[in-house]
């Protein structure tokens, strides 16, 4: 969860925190947000390696545990609105999609790509889809659990 592939991994992972954690951790408070990031982290790699058991490959970057927050953001607010860039060929826009569509794609792409991934195994290093899946499934089923110790 410390260590990443690139610097723009690194940046990737931590603009969706930025994006995201911020709430959560308002709603949640540091201590908390902090034992939640690192459970989703630890559920989202522990996930992937289920699915993928006879890799090789070491898993590195945040992503399992930002997917966390993610699933977490998706039921604390999903109407909030979430500043989106919209590319059409040269125009670049920026609009503000409801968190629940922005966040339902991207679960959805997470899904497709790693069912995907599970037909070619080439062995090589990739994106861990599956701890992306895993890290939000535990986001969503945490904050839940964690609502009764929340003031």
């Amino acid at each position: 969860m410390f260590m990443h592939g690139s610097i723009v991994h690194l940046l990737g992972n931590m603009l969706f925190l930025w994006i995201f954690g911020n709430n959560v951790e308002d709603y949640l408070g540091r201590k908390k947000f902090v034992i939640f990031y690192l459970f989703c982290g630890i559920a989202a790699a522990f996930i992937q390696i289920l699915v993928n058991p006879d890799s090789r490959v070491p898993m590195v970057g945040a992503s399992g545990a930002i997917a966390g927050v993610l699933g977490a953001y998706l039921l604390l607010y999903p109407r909030a609105k979430v500043t989106t860039v919209i590319i059409f060929g040269f125009f670049i826009r920026l609009i503000k999609i409801p968190a629940v569509v922005v966040l339902g794609f991207w679960i959805i792409y997470q899904f497709l790509y790693g069912i995907s991934s599970l037909a070619v195994r080439t062995g090589e290093g990739g994106v861990a889809w599956f701890a992306h899946i895993g890290g939000f499934i535990c986001g969503v089923i945490l904050i839940k659990l964690f609502k009764p110790f929340v003031k």
